[in-house]
């Protein structure tokens, strides 16, 4: 017997109650199995990446089932407690979740219990027609709803079209997971570390210096219990990443704020930062162990190892150190009254061009940075000393900012042909500038004394002066890279572009 399935409909209790009680047509419904009610547990990453994509994966007694908009249910069973993305084995669950970020766990966003039902549509001789399954869902917080699979026999295609219009008429819905997460758990907050900040070309550049850094905080904010929690290295990350971005509009937005505002807020928000610094390079150097390994030969892997085993245990301790000061009445003082600062707004002093419209804010700000980009990229070659490349990784990087920071102000396709080449040179500069960064501090840690325990001293320093080596090919390699970036970065469309978007333009609406 062949069966043919449609995605899941959405049905409420009493459509639920019509369909397993009323006949559709001449053919009467059957429970042909039931279950008891089980428990289960609904997982996504922090910034959500499947809640936003359409997806909803239940884990249910060791078990893992994906709900998909675009999609038939993928079922997959797992031995542990994966949490990772890699911690799946090969199957039909790891393939639908493989563009999950392998760095961000998996964590419970809700929970509820589940009763599965199969009904069968049979005739007065006994003989199945078709087949509906249910999926009956309640949560702590959300309404109860029930999806329904419905299930085609050979030979019966008739009554499959009955019985999905007899569906329709109780008010099914093609199963739209967005829907479901709000149906489950309706007081889960929707979370975006990326989304687009609406500034308007006629808003000031100081309300939109205001309206970047008010949407940071509370992001920043989110992030904090993960750190404390430590459960991925992310939530630092993205923690850092709304600081650097503040920092970045106190840094770039001349005259915005007036000279004593804006060097206190870069002093407080300066200290913020200062206490996550040591434990991201030890995440950084952590997470690249696998590929320090396959830089290295086999016969340097133990020193590798004791090297990477004591940044370990300097990692805990920062984590720990991270997590106190996270927890301080301090901080939470202090970020609280950021927080109330830019909610306000009335007690920040406005600087001399403060009242200058965004847009030709961005366009004076965004077209000086472009010509300090462009005049560092000339000096640029093969033989250019480091200190000059990253002093162009570092122009970009607030050239970059100023575009995104002001990206709806000006028409997105433009945009686009304009940061598809920075990002990439940004990239090919971001690499080569980490290659450095790494190879300085392996020195810096070869230098001091009584780093490894007794035997281990040799075998680390081995493996240390093996890897700078390594890293260094490789920052020559990224050198090579940036430099067919940087002519792609130049071309002459490209300066047009600029030119068109933001040399000598005023705002005309």
């Amino acid at each position: 017997m062949n069966q043919s399935k449609i995605h899941f409909q959405l049905l409420l209790p009493s459509s639920v109650d019509h369909l397993i009680t009323q006949p559709v047509g001449k053919l009467l419904p059957v429970s042909a199995q039931e279950t008891e009610s089980t428990t289960f547990t609904a997982l996504d990453c922090f910034d959500q990446p499947l809640r936003h994509s359409g997806r909803l994966l239940l884990e249910i007694d060791g078990d893992f089932e994906l709900l998909r908009d675009d999609g038939p249910l993928v079922f997959q069973s797992a031995t542990g407690q994966p949490r990772f993305i890699n911690d799946f084995a090969d199957g039909p669950l790891r393939q639908a979740l493989s563009d999950l970020s392998p760095l961000r766990k998996l964590l419970p966003v809700g929970a509820g219990t589940r009763q599965q039902m199969l009904l069968a549509f049979i005739d007065d001789e006994g003989k199945t027609h078709c087949r509906a399954r249910l999926l009956k869902f309640a949560s702590e917080t959300g309404p109860k709803f029930s999806l329904v699979e419905l299930q085609g026999v050979r030979g019966y295609g008739k009554s499959l079209q009955q019985l999905r219009a007899h569906i329709e008429r109780l008010g099914g819905a093609q199963v739209d997971c967005g829907a479901l997460y709000k149906q489950l758990f309706p007081t889960l907050a929707l979370y975006n570390a990326k989304a687009e900040i609406a500034i308007h070309s006629s808003e000031t550049a100081f309300d939109a210096a205001n309206k970047i850094i008010a949407s940071c905080l509370p992001i920043m904010q989110a992030n904090e219990a993960g750190i404390m929690a430590d459960h991925d290295t992310e939530f630092l990350h993205d923690y850092r990443v709304q600081l650097r971005k503040i920092r970045s509009v106190l840094s770039l937005f001349k005259g915005v704020y007036d000279d004593a505002q804006t060097a206190d807020l870069k002093a407080r928000f300066s200290a913020l930062a200062a206490p996550t610094g040591r434990l991201r390079d030890l995440d950084v150097y952590l997470l690249e162990r696998d590929t320090y390994h396959d830089y290295l030969p086999e016969s340097l892997h133990d020193g590798l190892d004791a090297l990477l085993d004591l940044f370990s245990d300097e990692r805990a301790s920062e984590q720990e150190k991270l997590s106190q000061h996270l927890r301080s009445a301090a901080y939470k003082r202090e970020v609280n009254r950021l927080a109330k600062l830019f909610k306000r707004q009335k007690d920040l002093a406005p600087g001399p061009n403060a009242d200058q419209s965004a847009h030709d804010y961005a366009c004076e700000q965004i077209w000086q940075h472009y010509r300090k980009v462009r005049k560092a990229a000339l000096r640029i070659g093969p033989d250019t000393p480091d200190e000059e490349v990253h002093d162009l990784r570092i122009r970009c990087k607030k050239l970059r900012y100023l575009i995104e920071f002001f990206s709806t102000v000006f028409p997105k396709p433009a945009l686009n042909k304009l940061l598809k080449p920075l990002k990439r040179l940004q990239d090919n500069l971001g690499l080569f500038n980490d290659y450095s960064v790494q190879q300085e501090s392996l020195q810096a840690f070869l230098q001091k004394p009584g780093s490894g325990k007794g035997d281990s001293d040799l075998s680390i320093a081995q493996s240390v002066g093996a890897l700078i080596a390594v890293l260094h090919g490789r920052q020559l390699e990224e050198r090579n890279k940036a430099l067919v970036s940087l002519a792609r970065f130049n071309r002459p469309d490209v300066q047009q572009t600029f030119s068109d978007l933001f040399q000598n333009r005023k705002d005309d609406t």
